[in-house]
């Protein structure tokens, strides 16, 4: 019984880094499957495009390393043969692509994101498709252990692979510190959240007056939450006061500042984007930089996320959650996948900004990793003789967390496919004009409409009682006073809740 599946690409690996950069990477696998070993969990690699290797699991060998269809089927295949407790995709997006999950709100002038990338479905039992909706029952624990797109040599990829070998596991007082950092504009959302985390906002920092740079060892702590701009293809974060944007914190900043072990939750715009630093020219980015100086696991988004101002939801919701695991002993790969599971079981209806939130969102980092020992343990499990015990606990959890996936898969309302909009009722019309003005839209905005599909009923006379709404109107534009040509996303999104005609709710997002 394998206890951890590495699945990666030999050809990819091979053409960024010469034969002579994979035989150090295949050392490096070996160095932490022997370290795994001695913490009871049975490690193996497999190659997506090794015939070998795929038909030992019975599925199709992946001819195209880039095509995320062949990625989704071979990686099913092999989940599937060997049911393992951990998967860790090895390698950035060049290596194992993301999956190609259509963005339910793209919109010209609004959300420009064709694709909510991330690396969901692969932990979904469910075939390949690009209909976000279909995969809101996670099952599986995945992590992704990501080198550099673009690079020529494997020495990013080996520090991370140490890192995974020579982990340890800490006391909860360890992590009782924290960094909050948040722009400024947002920090009752970020009040909120930290009281949810931590249960105090003693560490918040506001951008503006932080940043980029943090003194006194600020950015020491080890577990972090961020909630701030970001942007595409950058190495920099962003706060905002008006329509000023100072910088809150770059990949230089954090050189040398991330400890070993840190854990983040990031909200901001494409916080976890691997893009190609080195063809760029550019600092790497800065979950890159995380990894790279020691730290454990990095949860955040690919492309443009959303939040209220005030409020909590959408990546608000999936991050606090995220690091909530983490603190409850859960490993960084369960967390992830309880995080998800979370956001949708405590989602009464999946709209399009939640559909787009649960896709894009993903976990770097080694998903067997245990940052924490678990608040039950009096002593940290090191020894041979407790590995049966753990492999047990793991499969119950498993087993557990995949009735709950099938559950939600099953029965969760969801809202991703667009349909006319077709003639709105009077009150549907007021009721939006009123919605708008509130959100300060910059223009006059046109609505999308989204269908609901419903969970199954039961029949008899609770069957006539609506459960969902019939639909839900989306619309995404320009604050009032924004120009297209500032360096950071401020697109605001209204989702309203439509049944039988009439506005029953409706929830305003700002784009971080």
């Amino acid at each position: 019984m394998d206890d951890k599946i590495i699945v990666t690409n030999h050809k990819a690996l091979s053409m960024k880094y010469g034969n002579k950069g994979f035989s150090t990477i295949s050392k490096a696998l070996t160095v932490l499957a022997a370290a795994d070993k001695k913490r009871g969990i049975k490690t193996r690699v497999v190659y997506l495009d090794d015939n070998a290797d795929m038909k030992k699991a019975g599925g199709k060998t992946v001819k195209n390393a880039s095509d995320p269809r062949e990625n989704k089927v071979a990686i099913d295949a092999v989940f599937k043969f060997f049911n393992p407790q951990y998967l860790m995709i090895l390698g950035a997006s060049d290596v194992v692509p993301h999956q190609d999950l259509d963005n339910p709100v793209n919109s010209a002038g609004g959300d420009d994101d064709v694709h909510a990338w991330g690396d969901m479905p692969y932990a979904c039992d469910g075939p390949y498709s690009r209909d976000p909706a279909r995969f809101v029952g996670a099952t599986r624990v995945v992590g992704r252990l990501p080198d550099l797109v673009g690079a020529k040599e494997p020495s990013y990829l080996i520090s991370l692979l140490k890192t995974a070998a020579d982990y340890k596991r800490r006391l909860p007082e360890d992590y009782t510190g924290y960094l909050g950092l948040s722009a400024e504009v947002w920090q009752g959302s970020t009040r909120l959240s930290l009281n949810n985390i931590f249960g105090n906002v003693d560490k918040l920092l506001l951008t503006p007056t932080s940043g980029p740079n943090y003194p006194n060892g600020q950015l020491r702590k080890r577990m972090h939450f961020i909630n701030c701009h970001g942007a595409p293809a950058s190495p920099e974060f962003y706060g905002q006061r008006g329509n000023s944007y100072p910088t809150s914190l770059t990949t230089q900043s954090t050189t040398g500042e991330i400890q070993e072990g840190t854990v983040a939750a990031v909200e901001c715009c494409y916080g976890a984007e691997l893009y190609d630093a080195v063809t760029l020219a550019i600092d790497q980015p800065i979950c890159q930089s995380y990894l790279q100086q020691g730290g454990y696991g990095y949860f955040g988004s690919t492309t443009i996320a959303y939040g209220p101002a005030d409020g909590n939801s959408a990546a608000d919701l999936i991050c606090q959650y995220f690091l909530l695991n983490v603190l409850g002993g859960a490993s960084l790969g369960l967390a992830a996948l309880m995080a998800r599971q979370q956001f949708v079981n405590r989602t009464s209806q999946m709209d399009a900004v939640d559909l787009k939130t649960l896709a894009q969102f993903y976990l770097l980092g080694d998903p067997s990793v245990h940052p924490i020992v678990e608040p039950t343990a009096t002593v940290i499990p090191t020894s041979a003789e407790t590995a049966d015990a753990e492999r047990f606990f793991r499969a119950e959890r498993r087993q557990k967390m995949k009735l709950a996936g099938d559950f939600l898969t099953e029965t969760k309302p969801t809202a991703s496919k667009r349909v006319p909009t077709g003639k709105l009722s009077q009150s549907t019309r007021a009721a939006l004009s009123n919605i708008t003005k509130l959100a300060g839209f910059r223009d006059k905005q046109t609505f999308m409409a989204f269908a609901v599909k419903a969970a199954p009923v039961s029949k008899g006379r609770a069957a006539k009682v609506a459960t969902t709404p019939s639909r839900y109107l989306v619309a995404i534009g320009i604050p009032e006073g924004v120009t297209t040509t500032e360096k950071v996303k401020r697109g605001i999104a209204v989702v309203a809740k439509e049944l039988n005609g009439r506005i029953i709710g409706y929830r305003i997002y700002h784009q971080r």
